[in-house]
């Protein structure tokens, strides 16, 4: 796997860029090194099968944890992005080729780890026709295959620049939960998403309910990026004008100097306030803390996401 980080975690792309002060986290947020015997074992089968792993690119404060347990979040097609959004910590640049065995090595690790719960994501690739929906389709088939027990979540790209057809070829696959992060309020999105368009990720979301109705739907947020309260409140209720089942809200945590400033670092207190209120709006899941992720507990929050439709249901 190429180093594609300069000394200090920097990536080249993004030197261009002026310096933001990087503020002192609370107690709160702050973690512990990672060093149990789970966590190392974990890494050593994602060596073993050469994969990536957002965990370690976007330098997620909950590896640790969540490795411990064996749980780890794929990301397929490479470790370059052809996107530049000014929060994230994996490199931009042009990807290589697709690696046609990926999903197979994907799907070994996943029943070598005995997951009963996957979370696969992805780079974004605006250099492929079909944005690698077929990839993440044939990702699913072969984790069906070889872990047929395992509840699989995708998290995806927006397929902007995709010929039609891309997202029905990911949905056909039928992935139980399909998570498409928004990311922030529209007003940041020419700073902090540029390449991303804010209504046409809520459409993504909407448009894999009128295909699969069966299919949970996931969203999330960062705050802390310069967003108000209101702002967060009416993200809410575009989701669930689009229908999303789950929510999740996380503190932004800036990867280097490089990258977008933290405005300010969010009070849990504020956090149950979003959780209550997005319970008010009607998602089946919500989840609202500073170390928030989207794949953070997926598997735990999963099966209370099905418990919570079936409740609604009965």
């Amino acid at each position: 796997m190429r180093d594609l980080k300069l000394p200090g975690g920097r990536h080249p792309e993004k030197v261009h860029r002026p310096d933001n002060a990087q503020p002192k986290k609370p107690g709160w947020i702050r973690v512990k090194a990672p060093t149990s015997k789970g966590y190392f074992e974990t890494r050593k089968i994602m060596r073993e099968h050469r994969l990536v792993t957002v965990c370690e690119e976007a330098g997620c404060p909950n590896a640790g944890e969540c490795w411990g347990q064996g749980h780890a979040t794929m990301m397929i097609m490479g470790e370059i992005c052809t996107r530049g959004c000014t929060f994230c910590n994996v490199a931009t640049g042009k990807p290589q080729s697709l690696d046609p065995f990926e999903p197979g090595r994907v799907a070994d690790a996943v029943a070598r780890l005995g997951l009963s719960h996957v979370v696969v994501t992805s780079v974004d690739r605006d250099d492929l026709d079909d944005g690698g929906a077929a990839h993440f389709a044939q990702t699913i088939r072969a984790i069906r295959h070889r872990a047929p027990e395992t509840t699989i979540e995708i998290l995806t790209p927006d397929f902007l620049h995709c010929d039609p057809g891309a997202l029905e070829t990911v949905v056909a696959a039928r992935p139980d939960v399909f998570n498409h992060n928004l990311e922030t309020v529209p007003g940041l999105y020419p700073t902090v998403r540029p390449g991303a368009r804010y209504f046409h990720s809520l459409r993504l979301l909407q448009r894999v309910k009128e295909l699969d109705p069966a299919i949970f739907t996931k969203s999330g947020i960062m705050v802390g990026l310069g967003e108000d309260r209101q702002g967060v409140h009416q993200v809410m209720d575009d989701m669930r004008a689009a229908d999303v089942d789950f929510l999740t809200i996380g503190q932004y945590l800036q990867p280097t100097p490089k990258h977008h400033a933290v405005a300010r670092f969010v009070h849990p207190d504020e956090f149950a306030a979003y959780e209550k209120a997005a319970y008010g709006k009607g998602f089946l899941m919500v989840s609202a803390t500073p170390l928030t992720r989207s794949s953070y507990h997926a598997g735990e929050d999963f099966a209370r996401l099905r418990a919570a439709r079936l409740a609604r249901l009965a």
